[in-house]
């Protein structure tokens, strides 16, 4: 009985002795979006933050950490810096897991981070003004064998911009310029700034009646626009569309991972959620983890190729 007693005593006092390691989540919680606030994705990581806290009981909140001229790299670089407890959550746009590791920054060169999910494409658009003289894909390729255009876009190295620019290859022929702008909405064409600009739904809603949608930059079809086809229905080698997903530190504990997944999916697949889709022309769904990994997997490919297309 003496033995039992102290083996009982030493046991207890071992257990007394461990550490205590609390359930996830135990303290305040951030969603890091790289880009300014407003847009789309930081509009739904907001909606993801309020019902993780109301959820959960802890503090979380969206910070933006948007990167001037480095583009979103900077705030992923952040995430890659913090330790690996989910308490650090990246909301990235595909071109953080498909580009970043290729540029030459150490802290993302090997890819630190695994998709949670995706769950938003951006409603890019390409359009031209009203009266323009081409109203598809195939007319503009056509007037512009004599006409010279000019394109705008956001900016180099973009995704939706590589697509814009491979579109030349595609349909045989050769944009007369190309400018980036920091607004593309109904002023620009309108003004004649651009013949054709690539921007997104929402940014040209207010004149969508007097513009000309040629095509969509997304995987599938837009609802607002169920008559613009994609451009991968034109060309499939230019079927891409700009995505946008919750990641983590490759290391983060699974438990994490599960706990934010089920609120990201709860809010993506919500009424509120839809409505918001309806409103932009947003593509708003859920992607698990694995169908983020072959998502990323085929856009890095697909990226590859047109970054081909584009240096020829």
């Amino acid at each position: 009985m003496r033995k039992i007693a102290f083996y009982t005593s030493v046991a207890l006092a071992t257990l007394a002795a461990a550490p205590v390691v609390a359930e996830y989540p135990e303290k305040p919680v951030e969603f890091v979006v790289p880009f300014p606030p407003g847009d789309l994705e930081d509009v739904l990581t907001r909606m993801i933050a309020d019902e993780f806290q109301a959820t959960y009981g802890v503090p979380a909140a969206v910070v933006n950490k948007p990167g001037g001229g480095g583009g979103p790299f900077p705030g992923a670089v952040f995430v890659a810096n913090q330790p690996a407890d989910g308490y650090t959550i990246g909301s990235f746009v595909l071109d953080i897991p498909i580009v970043g590791p290729q540029i030459g920054i150490p802290d993302l060169a090997e890819d630190p981070f695994e998709p949670l999910g995706i769950f938003l494409t951006y409603p890019f658009i390409l359009a031209a003004a009203g009266d323009a003289p081409f109203k598809t894909m195939e007319e503009l390729a056509a007037h512009a064998q004599d006409n010279s255009l000019v394109v705008g876009h956001f900016g180099a190295g973009a995704s939706p911009t590589e697509v814009t620019m491979a579109t030349q290859e595609a349909f045989g022929f050769e944009w007369g310029s190309d400018a980036a702008f920091d607004a593309l909405d109904c002023n620009t064409l309108a003004s004649g700034d651009a013949d054709v600009i690539n921007t997104t739904l929402q940014l040209v809603q207010p004149c969508l009646d007097s513009i000309t949608p040629l095509a969509t930059v997304t995987e599938d079809r837009i609802a607002i626009l169920p008559d613009v086809p994609t451009l991968g229905e034109l060309k499939p080698e230019l079927e891409l569309g700009t995505w946008n997903g919750l990641f983590v530190h490759k290391d983060t504990p699974q438990d994490a991972r599960d706990k934010i997944i089920a609120v990201a999916q709860k809010v993506a697949t919500s009424d509120a959620a839809k409505e918001l889709s309806q409103q932009t022309g947003a593509l708003i769904y859920w992607q698990t983890p694995e169908e983020a990994a072959a998502q990323i997997a085929k856009d890095g490919a697909t990226l590859g190729n047109i970054a081909e297309m584009n240096a020829n």
